[in-house]
């Protein structure tokens, strides 16, 4: 943070914290020997980290944030990924915030939600209407914050990307791929998942240039896409 300077703060904190956190950044570098200030100050200004976030999502995120903090219980609409690629409803939710991750570009908010009984894992950017409650829970004293259980992905996708478009996806991979190896063919590359939500709009998104080799069922998934994006674009 303190390489990024100001504007990595003042986008990813909220007012309560963010005079706090310029001041301590500041008294860090006046205690630093001249050398390693300068090569600061000089990274400081080479350096720029811009969040990609909606304000919409930072203001989630804000509250969120308070929510951990106060032991608050909060409520919220979510849309969850379907798990046939069709749209579904939106779910109400209250969920006891516990932790806050970020994978990639993307904020998961790890929380006990009170619908399914257990903990589950939400993407702020799928949640809607978001309140603080009045209500006070207490974090288990045996909570550690770890990487998603791999074990809940009990469905392995092998797919085959064509040596046109290789360099492009390693740039951007997939959060669920396992695996890689050159063919002669292209790309194999392993991915495993909850469900075909977790990849469809990836695997979409490279069009011919991929082919699902397994399971069928998703191979039937992406056709009916397919379809319908032909349908749509039909005069």
């Amino acid at each position: 943070m303190l390489l990024l300077g100001s504007d990595f703060v003042g986008r990813n904190f909220d007012a309560q914290y963010h005079d706090a956190a310029q001041s301590a950044g500041q008294k860090i570098i006046t205690v630093l020997p001249e050398t390693l200030r300068r090569e600061v100050e000089y990274l400081q200004e080479s350096i720029r980290f811009v969040a990609l976030n909606s304000p919409f999502e930072q203001e989630t995120l804000q509250q969120v944030r308070r929510a951990i903090i106060q032991h608050k219980t909060i409520s919220f609409r979510y849309y969850s990924r379907p798990r046939d690629g069709t749209s579904s409803a939106p779910s109400q939710r209250e969920a006891d915030p516990y932790a806050l991750i970020h994978i990639g570009s993307t904020w998961m908010l790890l929380a006990y939600c009170h619908l399914r009984q257990d903990n589950r894992y939400f993407r702020i950017d799928r949640m809607e209407a978001l309140a603080i409650t009045d209500k006070i829970f207490f974090r288990p004293p045996d909570f550690k914050l770890e990487r998603r259980d791999e074990r809940e992905r009990t469905t392995v996708v092998r797919i085959l990307i064509d040596h046109e478009t290789v360099r492009w996806a390693q740039e951007t991979p997939s959060y669920f791929q396992v695996s890689q190896e050159d063919t002669p063919d292209g790309l194999l590359v392993t991915l495993t998942i909850q469900q075909p939500g977790d990849i469809l709009t990836w695997l979409l998104g490279w069009g011919s240039h991929v082919r699902v080799l397994e399971p069928e069922s998703l191979r039937e998934i992406l056709v009916r896409e397919a379809e319908g994006v032909l349908k749509n674009h039909r005069k």
